[in-house]
């Protein structure tokens, strides 16, 4: 009898495929977007599919450790077959946080060499430490942009030694990066053609729908 994670598996990779072995300039990149919230993984589906990217969406930590085989039940589908060359997940959701998928993935041995990146509306200096030091490759604050998107698959696409030399100029420059963080944001409009895909009654309710220049925050120091 197929476990709960085959059926999601299967249920999913009829929509989008699998990718099988290292990623090349002609291949697509897979990503697996991880969101509890219904407009945000919207919005990042439509970001990466902008960006020619493969997309596997999950509304919870517990549903992409299913997905991944990681859940503790017996599974015939391995590595090899289900190929994801990138996980997005954001930081706060119930039941399992972004940080805790994180560790989850990086204690893998099949899935351990992924690149992870963190995404958050919240910019607090002790999360954004953790979260690197525990191997993730990026923190984004939230809303995601597409030039987010690209920067970050322009560095999957460059290989292993572009991963490294990033790694590296971030560990020096973690101090900019923090300051980098707390700079005013503009904040999209839900009426941006960003947001067209969306169905009125969702670009409504988005967190974005005031269109706001904030002050500059002060980096929140609370984990």
């Amino acid at each position: 009898m197929a476990t709960a994670g085959e059926i999601l598996r299967r249920s999913l990779t009829e929509e989008v495929g699998f990718s099988k072995g290292s990623v090349s300039g002609s291949e697509e990149l897979h990503v697996l977007a991880v969101d509890d919230s219904f407009v945000d993984r919207k919005v990042i589906e439509r970001l990466l599919k902008i960006s020619s990217c493969k997309v596997t969406v999950v509304e919870s930590g517990s549903r992409a450790l299913q997905y991944l085989g990681l859940d503790g039940e017996k599974s015939s589908v391995g590595f090899n077959d289900l190929k994801i060359n990138l996980i997005m997940t954001d930081y706060s959701m119930p039941g399992m946080t972004g940080y805790e998928l994180l560790k989850k993935i990086k204690e893998s041995s099949a899935f351990r060499e992924i690149p992870v990146v963190i995404m958050s509306s919240e910019n607090i200096l002790a999360r954004i430490d953790r979260c690197l030091e525990e191997g993730a490759e990026e923190y984004i604050i939230k809303p995601v942009k597409l030039s987010d998107v690209k920067r970050i698959k322009d560095v999957i696409m460059g290989g292993d030694g572009e991963q490294k030399k990033r790694k590296s100029v971030r560990k020096r420059g973690r101090e900019d990066c923090f300051y980098s963080l707390s700079q005013p944001q503009l904040v999209q409009s839900s009426s941006s053609p960003a947001f067209d895909f969306l169905p009125s009654e969702l670009q409504s309710s988005s967190p974005f729908s005031t269109l706001s220049l904030s002050k500059r925050p002060k980096l929140q120091t609370r984990d």
